[in-house]
C-alpha cells in the first residue's frame, strides 16, 4: 500500500469533488458542515488581519484549531457513525455520506493546508520583532542545552512510557489531543533477509499531557520557547538502547465523541453511571483524523490506517508545528501581558447608574432591565443571587444551569443560599458537551449542600437560562427574575456577547414559574403570555409569525423580519423564510456561524441577505424582531434555528415587553448592520465576503466590539431596522 496519492487517484478524487459540487449548487440549502467550516475560515481571517498584534493573531489561530478539534470529534464523528454502521444519510447539500465525506475532506484538507501556509509565511517572520521565536535544541547555546538535557533526565524520562505493538503485544489504546511519537525500530538478532518488515516494530511513546508545551529561555533580549517534542525527539534514543530507530514520527489523533445517553428515569446514579461511562469511551472512540508530520514512516502510516479503518484523506500533514491550541502558552506568557489587547472597562446598563447598585431589589422594582454583555458587566446578575442567598425576606431560589465557569460565584451563591434555609431548586443539565464531568461534580456539591438538584429531563437537554428569586415582601410575594440568551458564567461574560433580562413583570413572572412547573414536575401548562418554549410549540410560533409578516406584504401593509442568532439549520424554517422573501417580505439575518439557508438565490431569495461578524468577542446574542405592520414584536433568548433547539432542548425565548428595552434590542440589531470592521456578508454561493473596509469605502470605522461600550440614549432612540419602525422620541424619553 502506497500511502501517497498517485495521479490517477487524484484525478479520480477530483471527478468525484467537482461532481459533489454541480450538486451542491444546484440545492436549496447549504451544507451545514461545509457552512461550518466557512465560519472557521471567518476565524481564520482574523489571524490573517494585520491591523491586529502578533499575539491576538496566535490567539485566533489557536481557536481555529480549538473549533477543528471539535468539529472532528463531534460532526465528522457523527458521519462515522452512519458510515461505520450501514446507515444512510443525505446531507443538505443532497450528497450522500460517502461523496460527501470525500467533498467534506477535501475542503478540511484546503483549509488546514491555508492555516499552515498563513503560519510559516506571515505570522513566523514577525516572532522576532516581537521579542520571542519557537526554537529548536539545535538553536541554544551550551548553556542552554544543558539545562535542557538536565530537565529531560529529571523530569520527562521517568514519565515516558514506551507501548510497543508486534505479533506477541496488542495495539495500545493511544489518547486522543495528545501528542504521540510513533517509533519504528528493528532489533539486531530480529533481522530477516526474507521479509523486512518481519523485523520492524512499532512502538508509542505519549507525551504527557501535563507536561507543558514549551519550555522557555529568557535571553536578555528576546524569549525563547523550546518545542517539549523537540527535546523528546532528541533525547528519544534513549528509551531504545540496543535497538535501531528507523524512524521517529509525531502525531495527533482526534476521536469520535459524538454520543447518545441512554437514560433511565427510575434512576439517578444510573443516569449520572452512563454519563461517566460515555466520558471515557469518547476518550478511546472511533479514530476520526490522524495530525501527522511530514515526512513520516510510510510502513508505520499504512498499518495505522489500516488499524483505524481511515483512507488517506483523514490523514493531515504539517511542516509546521502540530497542535496550534499550544499558542495560548505563548499569547498568556507574563513577558507579553502588556502588549496584549486591553479590554475596555464594562459601563453599567441603561437603567443602572453604577455597575452594582447598593439593593439590586429596589433596582428591579422600578422597571425592566436590558444588559448586553460584555459591555455591561454580569454583576447585577451575580448580585440578585448574591444578595437573595443574605436576604432573610427570601423564600425561594429557582436556576437553570448549562456551562458554568471554575470556582463559580453562582455555584457558591447557591450553596450559601441553601446553608442558609432558601429552598433552591437547581435544574442542572449534566449532558452539557464537554462540561459533563464539571457539572456533575458541581451538581453534586450542590445536592449535598442541600439544593434540589435535578439532573436535566429525559430525552432533552436543558439549555434555556432562567433565573427566579422568590421574596416575600410583607403585604405580597413577588418575584424577580433573569432571563437569557447566555449562560450562568462570569468568565464568558467577559468574552461572549449575550443579553439578559432582570424584570419583576407579573406576566413574564408568572410564565416563568409556570415554565418551572412544566420541566421540574409534570404540569402541562395551556399557554403562555411572554414566553415561546421548545420543544413545545417553538417552531410553530415562529412559523406562524414568519407568515404573518408574509401576509403583511401580500396585503401591502409594511413588513420585516430580522433574526440575529448563531445558527440556522431547521429546514422547516428556512422553507418559511423563503415563502416570505417571495411574498416581499425583507429579512435581514445575522448569523454568526452555521447557515444552511441559501441568500438572494433568484426566485427563492431575492430579499434575504445574510451576515455574520466574527472578532474580538464572541457574537452569542440572539434576538428575533417581526415588524407586525409597524407594531413590532421582539424576543430574545437561548434557542437557535436548528433542530435540536426545537425537537431535542429544552429552550425559551422571551418577549420584550418594556418599550424601552424593546428599543435598545433593536438598537443592538440596527448597529449589527452599521458595523464594517467585523463583518462578512454571505453569499449565494455560500461564501462570505468581507465587507468593505472603512478605508476602501471612504468611511469611518465603525467596530461594534467598541462602539457598544459606548452608547448613549441618542443611539438608541435614532435606531430603526425598517424605515416605518422608529420608535418616537418622545415615548422612549417618557419610559427611561
Amino acid at each position: 500500500m502506497n500511502t501517497k496519492q498517485t495521479p490517477e487517484e487524484k484525478r479520480r478524487l477530483e471527478k468525484v469533488i467537482n461532481k459533489s459540487y454541480d450538486v451542491i449548487e444546484k440545492s436549496d440549502y447549504i451544507s451545514r458542515d461545509l457552512s461550518w467550516l466557512k465560519f472557521d475560515e471567518r476565524v481564520l481571517d482574523q489571524a490573517r488581519d494585520t491591523r491586529r498584534n502578533i499575539f491576538d493573531r496566535l490567539k485566533f489561530l489557536a481557536i481555529t484549531a480549538s473549533n477543528l478539534d471539535e468539529f472532528f470529534s463531534i460532526r465528522v464523528g457523527s458521519l462515522y457513525n452512519y458510515i461505520d454502521f450501514g446507515k444512510e444519510r443525505t446531507d443538505y447539500s443532497g450528497l450522500r455520506e460517502i461523496p460527501f465525506k470525500k467533498t467534506l475532506m477535501a475542503a478540511t484538507q484546503a483549509f488546514i493546508e491555508e492555516a499552515q501556509r498563513l503560519y510559516q509565511e506571515e505570522i513566523v517572520p514577525d516572532f522576532s520583532e516581537n521579542g520571542f521565536r519557537i526554537v529548536n535544541i539545535s538553536d541554544l547555546n551550551s548553556e542552554e542545552t544543558e539545562q535542557i538535557l538536565e530537565y529531560f533526565n529529571r523530569t520527562i524520562y521517568p514519565m515516558l512510557t514506551p507501548m510497543v505493538f508486534d505479533h506477541t503485544h496488542t495495539f495500545p489504546s493511544l489518547l486522543a489531543k495528545t501528542l504521540i511519537f510513533g517509533v519504528v525500530t528493528k532489533s539486531e538478532n530480529e533481522r530477516s533477509d526474507n521479509d523486512k518488515n518481519e523485523s520492524r516494530k512499532i512502538s508509542f511513546v505519549q507525551i504527557p499531557q501535563n507536561l507543558k508545551r514549551f519550555f522557555i529561555f529568557e535571553r536578555e533580549d528576546e524569549t525563547l520557547f523550546v518545542p517539549i517534542e523537540d527535546i523528546i525527539r532528541h533525547e528519544i534514543w534513549k528509551l531504545y538502547k540496543n535497538v535501531e530507530i528507523e524512524a521517529v514520527s509525531l502525531f495527533r489523533l482526534t476521536r469520535n465523541g459524538d454520543f447518545d445517553v441512554v437514560e433511565h428515569e427510575d434512576s439517578e446514579t444510573d443516569f449520572i453511571d452512563e454519563i461517566r461511562k460515555k466520558i471515557k469511551d469518547r476518550r478511546l472512540g472511533r479514530v476520526t483524523r490522524v495530525e501527522m508530520e511530514a515526512g513520516c514512516s510510510e510502513w508505520m502510516l499504512e498499518v495505522m490506517l489500516k488499524r483505524w479503518k481511515l483512507e488517506k484523506n483523514g490523514i493531515f500533514f504539517s511542516k509546521n508545528l502540530l497542535d496550534f491550541t499550544a499558542f495560548w502558552q505563548i499569547i498568556k506568557h507574563p513577558e507579553f501581558k502588556g502588549k496584549q489587547a486591553v479590554q475596555r472597562s464594562a459601563v453599567p446598563a441603561l437603567g443602572l447608574s453604577t455597575q452594582t447598585p447598593e439593593d439590586i431589589f429596589e433596582t428591579m422594582r422600578a422597571g425592566d432591565i436590558l444588559l448586553h454583555h460584555p459591555f455591561n458587566n454580569f454583576e447585577p446578575v451575580l448580585q440578585l443571587l448574591e444578595q437573595a442567598a443574605e436576604d432573610p425576606q427570601v423564600l425561594a431560589i429557582k436556576i437553570t444551569l448549562y456551562r458554568i465557569s471554575k470556582n463559580s460565584r453562582i455555584a457558591d451563591a447557591l450553596l450559601h443560599a441553601a446553608e442558609n434555609g432558601k429552598h433552591v431548586s437547581v435544574l442542572f443539565e449534566v449532558k452539557a458537551r464537554f462540561d459533563e464531568e464539571n457539572n456533575i461534580r458541581e451538581a453534586q456539591r450542590l445536592s449535598k449542600a442541600g439544593c434540589f438538584v435535578i439532573y436535566g429531563i429525559p430525552g432533552l437537554k436543558t439549555h434555556t437560562k432562567l433565573l427566579q428569586v422568590i421574596r416575600n415582601e410583607g403585604d405580597r410575594v413577588r418575584s424577580y427574575a433573569h432571563l437569557s440568551s447566555g449562560n450562568y458564567n462570569e468568565d464568558t461574560a467577559k468574552l461572549y456577547t449575550d443579553i439578559g433580562l432582570l424584570t419583576t413583570d407579573e406576566v413574564l413572572t408568572r410564565d416563568i414559574s409556570e415554565f418551572f412547573n412544566v420541566i421540574t414536575g409534570h404540569s402541562q401548562p395551556h399557554s403562555y403570555e411572554r414566553l415561546i418554549t421548545a420543544p413545545r410549540d417553538m417552531r410553530n410560533r415562529l412559523v406562524e409569525m414568519i407568515r404573518h409578516e408574509a401576509d403583511n406584504a401580500r396585503a401591502g401593509l409594511t413588513s420585516g423580519i430580522c433574526i440575529k442568532i448563531n445558527s440556522l439549520q431547521d429546514k422547516i424554517t428556512i422553507d418559511e423564510l423563503y415563502k416570505a422573501s417571495q411574498a416581499g417580505v425583507p429579512i435581514k439575518l445575522i448569523v454568526r456561524g452555521i447557515c444552511c439557508l441559501r441568500p438572494q438565490r433568484k426566485g427563492l431569495s431575492d430579499n434575504i441577505t445574510v451576515r455574520s461578524l466574527v472578532g474580538d468577542f464572541l457574537e452569542h446574542t440572539r434576538i428575533y424582531y417581526f415588524h407586525n405592520n409597524n407594531a413590532p414584536k421582539v424576543y430574545g433568548g437561548s434557542a437557535d434555528v436548528m433542530v435540536r433547539s426545537f425537537d431535542r432542548r429544552i429552550e425559551s425565548l422571551f418577549e420584550i415587553h418594556s418599550q424601552q428595552v424593546k428599543q435598545q434590542a433593536i438598537h443592538i440589531l440596527y448597529w449589527n448592520f452599521k458595523d464594517n470592521v467585523n463583518a462578512y456578508e454571505m453569499q449565494e454561493d455560500g461564501s462570505f465576503k468581507r465587507c468593505a473596509s472603512p478605508a476602501e469605502c471612504g468611511e469611518a470605522s465603525f467596530d461594534v466590539h467598541k462602539k457598544f461600550f459606548q452608547v448613549t440614549l441618542k443611539d438608541i432612540q435614532e435606531a430603526k431596522l425598517f424605515e416605518e419602525t422608529k420608535v418616537e422620541e418622545e415615548e422612549v424619553i417618557e419610559t427611561v
